[in-house]
């Protein structure tokens, strides 16, 4: 348990503190995120969120996958997301690699992952609105629903809007 004990301890002290508890599972602002894995990416905060606000997705490179598209049905017919938000940032690790790159990097360490797709990046905007396409004809969701997208600056915290 070493390597997580500050975990432990600072989720005590944020429990002890917690004003949290009548929240419910929908999305009070009716909003969908799907943004990147990167930890310095703040979407409550860059948004002007609170906890409960919205429905959080993240993957690496905030691509649209299957299950992004599943939890994008459930948070729409469940759980109040009236509109979406597809955020990817600026200098994503995820596009400066190929897929080819992550097999090659995996098997130089023994691990076989050519089973696995990690829908790498090599044209953010391309792939922002290939991910917008998806959703937008996606028989699964509302033909209606409210779908854009915009990049997120990891360096001057700007979001930037993309037809």
């Amino acid at each position: 348990m070493d390597a997580f004990d500050d975990l432990f301890a600072a989720n005590a002290r944020f429990a002890g503190g917690f004003e949290n508890s009548g929240l419910t599972g929908t999305a009070a602002r009716g909003l969908a995120v799907v943004t990147c894995m990167d930890s310095r990416i703040d979407p409550l905060g860059l948004l002007g969120l609170q906890p409960g606000d919205a429905k959080i997705l993240r993957n690496a490179g905030a691509r649209v996958t299957d299950d992004v598209l599943r939890t994008l049905v459930l948070a729409v017919y469940l759980l109040g997301v009236e509109r979406v938000l597809i955020m990817p940032h600026t200098d994503c690790g995820m596009s400066k690699v190929s897929d080819a790159d992550v097999h090659a990097l995996t098997q130089s360490k023994g691990v076989d992952t050519r089973s696995l797709e990690f829908h790498t990046v090599p044209d953010q905007g391309a792939a922002l609105r290939h991910d917008l396409t998806r959703i937008k004809s996606s028989p699964f969701l509302p033909e209606d629903l409210p779908v854009t997208g915009a990049i997120y600056d990891v360096h001057t915290g700007e979001l930037v809007p993309v037809a």
